[in-house]
């Protein structure tokens, strides 16, 4: 007995019917080296996808970071400049400098 042969493949509908065998596609071997050259240039697209939005990421966080630098020195100044004012009136620092969250 043959143990590597494969058992038939009976394919049938739900009515009991036997189908027709669906013809093997047609092509040759330029039809499968086209389609490992497809998946492949697919995979590369997606790679490179990937690599241009971690690109644009690193641009975004480039551009933030001055923004948040610049603002935060422009918070610290304020706050330097309200205790120094409130120095300069005789109240002491903790009272005078209140930090206000505004909810609505």
């Amino acid at each position: 007995m043959d143990t590597h042969r494969r058992p038939p493949v009976l394919d049938m509908t739900p009515e009991g019917e036997f189908r027709e065998p669906t013809p093997p596609p047609a092509g040759g071997t330029a039809d499968r080296l086209l389609q490992r050259l497809g998946g492949a240039a697919m995979l590369v697209a997606v790679a490179g996808a990937g690599l241009l939005l971690a690109g644009l990421a690193i641009l975004a966080i480039g551009i933030l970071v001055p923004v948040v630098i610049v603002a935060g020195t422009i918070g610290a100044a304020s706050i330097w400049w309200r205790a120094r004012r409130a120095r300069a009136t005789g109240a002491p620092p903790p009272e005078s400098v209140r930090f206000v969250v505004i909810r609505r």
